[in-house]
């Protein structure tokens, strides 16, 4: 199926050749390719307006694919009370040339390809939002019914179209899993994991791994033996130092030298592979590795699988199950393993086939109270918050005392998102109850906002 993309050039490009083949007679006030444009604007403004409400998903819709920047004040002037449906000009000169076979070749499908597309831009409109709108759908149905209506009149067989709630919700979710999984490159990955704050020697580390991968692809591409390099990690490090996110970009890039399917990476702890009976951890971890094949199988806190070896214990069952697994999914199936580095010495000295799989170690390091600060300013931009000066330099001192307590629940870059998440909440109960409120107000943190403890 060709993207939406690929269906909007492809009618603008009919739009410029319907214009050289002489079809329209009358002079118009602008381009073929731009009346279609903006006739597209209409069409989507009209569905937005169907419920009533335009949701900022649909405004950037409308943006991204038309270049226009829809507000309220244009939905009403567009979607007028007395506006009504009515065949788009651009679209009778399409049927004109189909019907009338005023250019020969492209077997006469335009008006039928121009009126998919229409389909098609009301159907990912519509799945732009995080609820689908009935009277959206209803809306777009009467379009495209008018449509195909005019196309039977001059004898242009089209197929009735059904818009189910169902196959868009459908098509919205695999949309969603292809943009999650969408190949980058690998330049682009680096790029992403170069731009974290901190964890250079992770970054250095993931990046001698990118090159032995590369060396290795050139090697089997070229015919030469491949040394037997295993690509299973260990990540050891405290909380909230950034191992996840570090896995998923691996896992990305995997897939990217076509090392790995899938490049999804699967996150799991202990209880999600281990049950409480004889037999049934080993099918439910052997479920979890099924999913992940093709990807990165991530096991958080996997120390606590051998921590409490016992009779009643079946840790070590699912440490057998995933170690079979790697071997008998060598070159589909690539596991990370984390935790506290002391404890994941323990984890891999209690088995002899763990200590032989996994012997590539990328340490995390804990932050500095500079980075912690750098990261808590990114997490609060991403949400349209700012910290004033005051606000800042409280923030170093909060968490350069922290650092220095060397407490256990300190957690790095969690207890920055758990320390804007209060100062949030601090600033909202301050200027609540301000009657006319400016922007700046409303996006800054003061000093006396910031908690005192977490």
């Amino acid at each position: 199926m060709n993207t939406l993309e690929q269906m909007l050039e492809e009618v603008y490009a009919f739009c410029d050749e319907i214009e050289r083949a002489g079809v329209i007679k009358t002079p118009m006030k602008m381009s073929l390719r731009e009346s279609l444009k903006t006739e597209f604007v209409k069409f989507l403004t009209y569905l937005t307006n169907a419920d009533g409400v335009m949701g900022t998903e649909e405004a950037d819709f409308i943006k991204k694919v038309t270049g226009t920047a829809i507000t309220p004040d244009m939905v009403n002037f567009i979607v007028k009370p007395t506006f009504s449906i009515e065949i788009p000009t651009p679209f009778k000169y399409f049927v004109l040339t189909d019907a009338g076979r005023k250019i020969t070749g492209g077997e006469n499908t335009r008006a039928k390809k121009l009126a998919d597309t229409y389909s098609r831009l009301g159907q990912e409109l519509i799945a732009s939002n995080k609820d689908i709108s009935d009277a959206e759908l209803s809306a777009l149905t009467r379009y495209c019914e008018m449509l195909d209506r005019y196309l039977r009149e001059f004898g242009l067989y089209v197929s009735p179209r059904k818009f189910k709630r169902e196959d868009i919700m459908q098509e919205k979710e695999q949309k969603e899993k292809d943009k999650e999984l969408k190949e980058e490159s690998i330049e682009e990955i680096l790029s992403e994991l170069n731009g974290l704050i901190g964890l250079d020697q992770v970054k250095e580390d993931v990046g001698t791994i990118v090159n032995l991968l590369r060396i290795q692809k050139i090697r089997k591409e070229r015919g030469m033996k491949l040394p037997e390099v295993s690509k299973h990690l260990v990540f050891s490090g405290n909380p909230g130092t950034g191992k996840t996110t570090v896995a998923r970009m691996l896992a990305k890039i995997y897939r990217s030298l076509g090392i790995l399917e899938g490049g999804q990476l699967v996150e799991v702890d202990r209880s999600g592979l281990v049950s409480g009976y004889v037999g049934q951890t080993a099918m439910k971890t052997k479920d979890v590795v099924e999913s992940a094949l093709g990807g990165v199988l991530f096991i958080d806190e996997a120390y606590t699988l051998t921590a409490n070896r016992g009779e009643n214990d079946f840790g070590q069952e699912a440490v057998d199950t995933i170690l079979k697994a790697m071997e008998d999914n060598r070159d589909n199936l690539i596991v990370i393993v984390a935790g506290y580095p002391a404890l994941m010495e323990e984890f891999l000295s209690s088995n002899p086939g763990l200590r032989s799989r996994f012997n590539k170690y990328i340490f995390f390091e804990d932050y500095t109270p500079e980075q912690e600060v750098s990261i808590l300013e990114n997490m609060a931009k991403k949400q349209e918050y700012q910290l004033a000066q005051e606000a800042r330099q409280e923030a170093v001192r909060f968490f350069t005392e922290r650092i220095n307590a060397q407490l256990a629940s300190y957690a790095n870059a969690r207890d920055a998102r758990n320390y804007l998440e209060k100062a949030i909440s601090n600033q909202a109960d301050r200027i609540v109850q301000i009657l006319e409120l400016d922007d700046e107000t409303i996006k800054t943190i003061l000093e006396e906002d910031l908690p005192k403890e977490l």
